[in-house]
């Protein structure tokens, strides 16, 4: 199932077959170094798939869930989409890609697309995204679409976080909404 796609990349559900680079992106040092995140076990690795294997669309409004991010026309499993829940009950997005993927601009592809996703089909007024700051390309991207409102140290993960938001409103008046 299709969720949205951009210029060069497919949203869409995951498939069986996107095991293998799923773990990846919860198990690679490089990627989880910026999050910062312990790597997943095994079985933490599968039960986290299987979770998000056989996602409807309404899943994405009521919990959080992991969508497979494909370039078009490819079948490879190049990063996740995060459609996540605040603890203030908010709508969050987030994402992670392969270490392949890195720097050919797929993570600001993404953040449009999910934004664009949020408010024209989900209808929310309201999306957050939380960035360890020390994960500068990350940092880069959400300060292109959002506005940083708050910097905390972030207990769990050891590390110092920003949280960004932007309104539907505040979509709306911008030129990269197309």
């Amino acid at each position: 199932m299709k969720i949205f796609e951009t210029e060069r990349l497919v949203i869409k559900r995951l498939e069986n077959r996107d095991k293998h680079c799923f773990s990846e992106l919860l198990t690679d040092p490089r990627i989880l170094e910026l999050i910062p995140q312990n790597a997943f076990t095994e079985n933490q690795v599968t039960e986290r798939f299987t979770k998000n294997l056989h996602l409807k669309r309404s899943d994405l409004r009521d919990r959080q869930c992991a969508c497979g991010i494909f370039i078009k026309g490819q079948k490879e499993l190049i990063g996740l989409a995060l459609f996540l829940i605040n603890k203030d009950n908010e709508k969050e997005l987030g994402y992670r890609f392969r270490v392949d993927y890195w720097g050919h601009g797929y993570g600001k592809e993404t953040t449009k697309g999910m934004l664009r996703y949020y408010f024209e089909h989900m209808h929310v007024n309201k999306v957050t995204a939380d960035v360890n700051i020390a994960n500068l390309g990350s940092v880069k991207i959400l300060n292109t679409f959002m506005t940083p409102v708050k910097e905390f140290f972030n207990e769990r993960d050891n590390c110092t976080d920003r949280t960004y938001e932007i309104t539907k409103a505040q979509w709306l008046k911008q030129d990269y909404k197309q």
